[in-house]
């Protein structure tokens, strides 16, 4: 009979997406859930008063499983009592602040459905930006001007601003759905303009970054190649395994898991990823590619090795902090990690790749979104029509662009 003990949760295996529960034997209804993201939290589910009732009695390891069996056998007789624990604690919570929304949320929602990026950055604005200007507001109290004012003062950085308040909403609307809150005090409020961020490297930029990863780590090195040659977004690299690629039919599977659109995608990939992935495939250690310090879970970031790469090969600009006792120098990319994907979707279009086809290499799954690279196409098209003209006109091969404004030059009858 399975009964949770301390080394039980100790040993717990995160599954691979969402969450799982692991029942005890002698407690009914007492629980531990473990999140993919190894979030790890005691439940009690229960029935009253012909509703089932699922209760987080507290995260691991604040709550040791000792002290969780305590409460569940405590919170059993309460019930047996006819007292519903849920519905108080519901009720208590009209008093919670926006720092218990932001603990809630991170752990019900975020930790279970979002990427790994995506909550990382979520964290980094409730830690950062939110709880200290709003974490001691009462859910009952908080209004629309404190969200307005705290919006307004990040105004300098309009897609931060726009980025906090989204989670914002996106926290309220959570708070409705489990009944904390009767509406969202972050709705209607206007988004500053976002200037779309269209950046990618040249052709002489990619070589000097690639000569600069030669003198890197191979691991880091290799992962941003591959990000460069596929055009895949960071946290597919990072996650990706070897059961994924078949290297004879080059091609890579994307689990749906994996994907942004949730969806099983194959990538065909080119002879100089395949390159890289033979070389790799050589003295692989684990069943990812690039696994993290513990050799069964994937790496999750490759940010400072970036930042070295970029600053390495030009590509970053130098700034000053200051230290405890002396300044210090720092470096700060003029692109970012996924400006890679905009490179690889930007150059396969200037050399005249139809719009749909990039489209499917990239995992597009809306025409739209890969629109936004149309423009370039007009490049691929003048290359074309000059081409043509050349064989009428070859001195014209080696002009670039016609000057704007030209003083026509009058040809006289004998010229003529």
């Amino acid at each position: 009979m399975k009964r949770i003990t301390q080394r039980f949760v100790e040993r717990l295996e995160a599954p691979k997406d969402g969450s799982r529960i692991e029942w005890d034997g002698q407690i009914p209804g007492f629980g531990v859930r473990i999140t993919s993201s190894k979030v790890i939290a005691f439940v009690l589910q229960y029935s009253i008063h012909g509703r089932e009732r699922r209760y987080t009695i507290g995260r691991w390891p604040e709550w040791s499983a000792d002290a969780a069996r305590n409460e569940a056998l405590d919170l059993r007789r309460e019930i047996a009592e006819g007292k519903d624990p849920l519905h108080e604690k519901l009720l208590s919570r009209s008093e919670r602040t926006v720092s218990d929304l932001a603990k809630e949320y991170l752990e019900r929602h975020a930790e279970v459905h979002k990427r790994a990026n995506t909550l990382r950055n979520d964290r980094q604005m409730l830690e950062n930006l939110i709880k200290p200007r709003l974490g001691q507001l009462t859910l009952s109290g908080i209004g629309r001007r404190d969200i307005e004012a705290l919006h307004q003062s990040l105004k300098a950085t309009p897609y931060r601003a726009n980025r906090v308040l989204s989670l914002l909403s996106s926290m309220f609307v959570k708070a409705m759905d489990w009944k904390w809150l009767l509406a969202n005090p972050a709705k209607g409020i206007r988004r500053y303009h976002e200037d779309r961020r269209e950046s990618w490297l040249t052709t002489d930029q990619l070589t000097g970054l690639d000569k600069a990863l030669d003198s890197y780590g191979k691991d880091s090195a290799d992962a941003i190649r591959l990000l460069i040659l596929t055009g895949a977004r960071e946290g597919e690299v990072l996650s990706a395994e070897w059961s994924q690629f078949d290297l004879e039919r080059c091609v890579w599977t994307k689990p749906s898991h994996h994907t942004k659109e949730k969806k099983i995608e194959h990538v065909p990939l080119s002879s100089a990823a395949l390159l890289v992935l033979n070389r790799m495939v050589k003295a692989k250690s684990s069943e990812f590619l690039f696994p993290g310090r513990k050799k069964e879970k994937a790496r999750r970031t490759i940010r400072r090795p970036w930042v070295q790469s970029c600053r390495m090969a030009g590509l970053a600009t130098e700034y000053k902090i200051q230290g405890k006792r002396k300044e210090l120098t720092r470096w700060r990319p003029i692109v970012r990690i996924h400006d890679l994907r905009h490179t690889y979707a930007s150059h396969l279009v200037s050399r005249g790749v139809s719009l749909p086809t990039v489209g499917r290499l990239l995992g597009h799954t809306q025409p739209q979104t890969t629109a936004r690279y149309a423009h370039l196409s007009d490049e691929s098209l003048r290359t074309a029509t000059n081409g043509f003209g050349a064989m009428l006109y070859p001195q014209t091969s080696d002009v670039k662009e016609v000057p704007a404004k030209r003083k026509r030059k009058r040809v006289s009858a004998r010229a003529a």
